[in-house]
């Protein structure tokens, strides 16, 4: 069977590229700690060995829109083009192209019916910067397959946190049983506080700092019980309103355990968000 060889959330910054690129001289003031920052959670997938990458996001209504929008997708293809024109051009993401893992795809749309999941599938998916961030942060030589499993929210109605949740932990299970001595990561990205367009995108950090503190405590802690209890559909537009990326860190819960901390934990206030960065080894049954 195939083994999980670490799970890991983070955030998805997509001015990481462009920040770390620059010449030095040219860089913001908050660059250098950043950059180190992300280069010591890149080691915790490295130390981890894996052979393919399991990544859970988000499509910022790039190929998935109100004309058909799942609530739950997997990507299906042998490969996958990567980032949009927008992305080039506003975060100066590059073009990117990624292998796919056919048999893990099918194997996860096949047991998530199993499980009462109604994925859908896409077997010609273009990948934005939630999947593409954590290959660039993570793993830059791109040099391994991966199978995307893209969530919604952005477009209500949203499912309830606690589908994240029972995600996750179908997710886990789904992989475990896999037939394969392949070594895999589950990685997904989300947001803490985040306010997109709106009139407190723009400052020092990110828009409720008392939330953002709460949130990295609870996935830090493992503590899925005390993040369902206070938090709600209303209650995520309260801190920013794209704070709902914080159910795609819920979905990660579910996959590392109730109650299961977290191995590596670190967070940076940077400018307009907070990035935070959590990685959980399992441990052998």
């Amino acid at each position: 069977m195939a083994k999980i060889a670490a799970i890991i959330a983070s955030t998805h910054h997509p001015f990481f590229y462009r920040t770390s690129t620059m010449p030095v001289d040219q860089r913001p003031a908050f660059a250098e700690e950043w950059i180190a920052k992300v280069a010591a959670f890149r080691e915790t997938l490295t130390t981890a060995r894996p052979d393919l990458l399991v990544l859970v996001g988000s499509d910022h209504f790039h190929q998935l829109w109100l004309d058909n929008m799942p609530q739950f997708l997997v990507g299906n293809a042998p490969v996958y083009d990567a980032n949009w024109y927008n992305e080039e051009r506003e975060f100066g993401m590059p073009k990117m192209v990624l292998q796919g893992n056919v048999a893990l795809s099918s194997h996860i749309l096949r047991s998530g019916l199993d499980l009462g999941f109604d994925l859908a599938f896409s077997n010609e998916l273009r990948l934005d910067h939630s999947v593409t961030c954590p290959i660039i942060t993570l793993r830059p030589q791109n040099d391994l397959p991966v199978v995307p499993v893209y969530t919604n929210i952005f477009a209500p109605p949203l499912p309830q946190p606690e589908r994240f949740v029972a995600l996750g932990r179908a997710l886990r299970q789904i992989v475990e049983r896999w037939k394969s001595n392949l070594r895999v990561a589950i990685i997904g990205t989300g947001h803490l506080s985040l306010e997109l367009g709106g009139p407190r995108q723009f400052g020092p950090h990110g828009p409720d700092p008392q939330f953002d503190r709460a949130a990295v405590e609870w996935i830090a802690s493992g503590d899925v019980e005390t993040a369902l209890a206070n938090i709600d559909l209303d209650m995520l537009a309260k801190p920013g309103n794209a704070t709902h990326g914080f159910m795609d860190f819920l979905l990660m819960m579910g996959v590392a355990g109730e109650g299961v901390k977290a191995d590596y934990v670190d967070s940076l206030d940077l400018f307009h968000t907070m990035e935070a960065y959590f990685t959980w080894y399992p441990k052998e049954a």
